[in-house]
């Protein structure tokens, strides 16, 4: 195994945890290098269905150092409930987890102020997951933020209760909020303290020394990159770099060290939360499309961190072709084929089109995008079923000329099929 970044080129949800699970036993590191709590990875092995936020998938695997990288933001208390989870289910998870010392730790007035301005913003909201991720990464980008290492710092509560000072003036005054007691960030605190902190490391120091010693390393992406701060949807987007170049700087690691850039696509599409979506068929506000119906039923469209349920729309080749670009994607995984089983026809979104002019790449500008119209091809569907097939011979012939045409319009070759959630679903190409 080469050393691979292996990101979602979609809006999120794309079957990563299940990718990168799958990819675990073949590498000896896992690393996450950004986002936090609002990510969600769901792993299924036969039965159990597992939930991991912020812990790398690859925490199930016996030989396998899971790495949290300082491009990422830590909530305490929810890794601590990970942890714990884990540690029930008998994973030994000190034994395989360290934790950059630099990264950002969300506390709970970075919680309080999120939700405050989603309610402040009303229809206009973005539709954040409520969890504390941007004002963390805004406090981090002002310097004012709390990072893992601080905790051992002699001037952490002249810096806490500054913060606290500056931040409830904003939910009491301007968004009309209740404000946060310093005994709600101490008690995080001291969580931190007595669970996080033992597992502290200098992270970059750990990668060098396991490229040096020949081992294959793993970059683990969190979000989409449609929902990148600067190439996503903006402003509908997180509040990090979700794209590749990103695991080298929330990692610590050069560009020479990465082999591989493998990019995670759903054979349709799928949004959570506001913004626009060109090929979007059906969501809970009224779209109801019989297409996008049947993926969302079918493929449980139901986010794993936030339980909402996700818009669902046809492959939108424009997006993905532009997350190849952006990323310098070397190959695609595409997940939920089987989700597709049983439609009469299949559309592919090849351009759009605005104002009479045809497009061939993401406008910049969110309005325009949510503008567009898309340009499908169509093509014919199949009604075998594809669920759990392990090689391509055992899809219909209509299924291999939409992974062909999807090769073609999006301009990189697929190189992994997940027919299914559980490891053995899935066909190496």
């Amino acid at each position: 195994m080469t050393n691979t970044i292996a990101i979602g080129i979609q809006w999120g949800d794309e079957g990563k945890g299940k990718i990168v699970d799958l990819l675990a036993p073949d590498v000896d590191v896992v690393a996450r290098f950004q986002g936090g709590p609002n990510a969600g990875h769901t792993l299924v092995l036969g039965d159990k269905k597992t939930v991991l936020n912020h812990i790398p998938s690859g925490i199930l695997h016996e030989d396998t150092l899971c790495l949290i990288g300082n491009g990422t933001v830590v909530d305490p208390k929810r890794l601590v409930e990970e942890m714990d989870m884990l540690l029930a289910a008998g994973i030994p998870v000190p034994e395989r987890l360290k934790i950059a010392e630099r990264c950002q730790l969300i506390l709970p007035y970075h919680r309080s102020l999120d939700a405050a301005r989603e309610v402040a913003k009303g229809k206009g909201k973005i539709g954040t997951t409520g969890k504390g991720i941007g004002p963390c990464y805004e406090d981090k980008t002002a310097r004012r933020g709390i990072r893992l290492v601080d905790l051992t710092s002699d001037d952490l509560d002249e810096r806490i209760d500054a913060n606290l000072e500056y931040v409830n003036f904003m939910l009491v005054e301007y968004l009309k909020a209740a404000p946060v007691s310093r005994a709600e960030v101490d008690e995080m605190l001291d969580l931190a303290r007595e669970r996080l902190l033992p597992l502290a490391a200098d992270v970059p120091l750990i990668l060098q020394r396991r490229i040096k010693a020949g081992d294959s390393i793993l970059y683990e992406g969190a979000q989409g990159s449609m929902l990148d701060v600067d190439h996503g949807t903006y402003p509908f987007v997180t509040s990090s770099n979700t794209v590749a170049g990103a695991a080298l700087a929330g990692l610590g690691v050069g560009p020479g060290q990465v082999d591989a850039v493998l990019g995670i696509c759903k054979a349709y599409t799928t949004r959570v939360g506001a913004g626009p979506f060109p090929t979007e068929l059906y969501n809970a506000e009224g779209m109801d499309c019989p297409s996008g119906k049947h993926m969302a039923e079918k493929g449980n469209e139901f986010g794993s961190t936030t339980g909402r349920p996700r818009r669902t729309g046809w492959f939108d080749g424009v997006v993905v072709q532009h997350a190849v670009r952006i990323n310098g994607v070397t190959g695609l995984a595409i997940t939920k084929m089987d989700v597709l089983d049983g439609l009469e026809e299949v559309k592919l979104c090849v351009a759009y089109e605005l104002d009479g002019q045809r497009l061939e790449s993401v406008p910049a500008c969110c309005k325009q995008l949510g503008a567009v119209k898309p340009v499908y091809e169509t093509l014919p569907g199949w009604s075998e079923n594809t669920f759990g097939a392990t090689s391509m011979d055992q899809l219909p012939a209509n299924a291999r000329a939409l992974l062909k045409r999807i090769e073609e319009v999006c301009d990189c070759p697929v190189t992994m099929l997940s027919t299914g959630p559980d490891r053995k679903h899935i066909i190496h190409l």
